[in-house]
C-alpha cells in the first residue's frame, strides 16, 4: 500500500511539472477582482456623466446628438475607458508578479510569450475595430464589440493557462452578443463584462488555486 501511495505522488509530481512547463499558472485572482473593481468605478463615471447630460447610449439617443455634444461624449468615453484599462494593467502585473514570486516562478518566459501573443490578436484586432465604430458614429456599438473580442481573446489564449480563463472568455463573448440586441443597456452590459464576472472569476481563482498556497 504504501510502495502505491509513492507511485500515486510521484505521477502527481510529475503531472504537476508538466503543467508548469506547458502552461502559464501565475495568474492571480486578486488581479481578476482588482480589474473588475476599476471597470465598475469607470463604469460608474461614464453613468454619472451620461445622467448629467440627459444621455443614452442607444441608437434613437446618439443620433439626436450635434456635433460638439457627440465629440464630447466620445472624448469622455474613450479618456474613461483608457483610464481604466491601464489602472486594470497595472494592477494585473503587480499581483501576477506578487504570485508568480511567490510561487518560485518566472513570470516572463516561452508560455507567457505565447499567451501573450494569443491575447494581443485579438485584442487590436477588436480595438481597431471599435475606432473604426466610433469614426463612423456607431458608438453604441463599441461596448458590444468589446466585450465579444475580449472574450474571444480569452478562450484563444486560454490554452495555455487555466481552464477558467475559458468560461469566463465564453461568458464575455454570450454577453456581448446579447448587447448587440440589448442596445439601451449597454454600459449596464459592459459594467456586468468587465466589472461583475471579473469579480466572481477573481474570486474563484484566489479560492480554488490561491488560498491554500497562501497558508502554507
Amino acid at each position: 500500500m504504501s510502495e502505491s501511495r509513492e507511485h500515486l505522488q510521484t505521477l502527481t509530481e510529475i503531472r504537476s511539472l508538466m503543467e508548469r512547463s506547458s502552461k502559464f499558472l501565475s495568474l492571480s485572482g486578486l488581479s481578476g477582482v482588482s480589474a473588475g473593481l476599476v471597470a465598475l468605478a469607470g463604469a460608474a463615471a461614464a453613468y454619472i456623466r451620461l445622467q448629467k447630460n440627459n444621455l443614452s447610449l442607444n441608437y434613437e439617443r446618439v443620433s439626436e446628438l450635434n456635433g460638439p455634444e457627440r465629440r464630447e461624449m466620445v472624448d469622455f468615453i474613450l479618456l474613461d475607458g483608457f483610464l481604466v484599462l491601464i489602472a486594470a494593467l497595472l494592477l494585473g502585473i503587480f499581483f501576477t508578479i506578487r504570485q508568480a514570486r511567490r510561487q518560485g516562478l518566472s513570470v516572463w518566459n516561452t508560455i507567457s510569450k505565447r499567451l501573450l501573443w494569443s491575447l494581443a490578436v485579438p485584442l487590436v484586432t477588436g480595438g481597431i475595430f471599435c475606432l473604426a465604430l466610433i469614426r463612423f458614429n456607431l458608438i453604441w456599438l463599441t461596448f458590444p464589440t468589446t466585450l465579444i473580442f475580449y472574450g474571444l481573446a480569452l478562450c484563444s489564449g486560454s490554452k495555455y493557462t487555466v481552464r477558467d480563463v475559458e468560461y469566463l472568455g465564453l461568458s464575455e463573448i454570450m454577453l456581448g452578443l446579447l448587447a448587440l440586441f440589448w442596445t439601451g443597456y449597454s454600459l449596464l452590459t459592459w459594467a456586468v463584462g468587465f466589472g461583475v464576472l471579473h469579480i466572481v472569476y477573481g474570486t474563484v481563482m484566489y479560492l480554488k488555486y490561491e488560498r491554500d498556497e497562501q497558508k502554507r
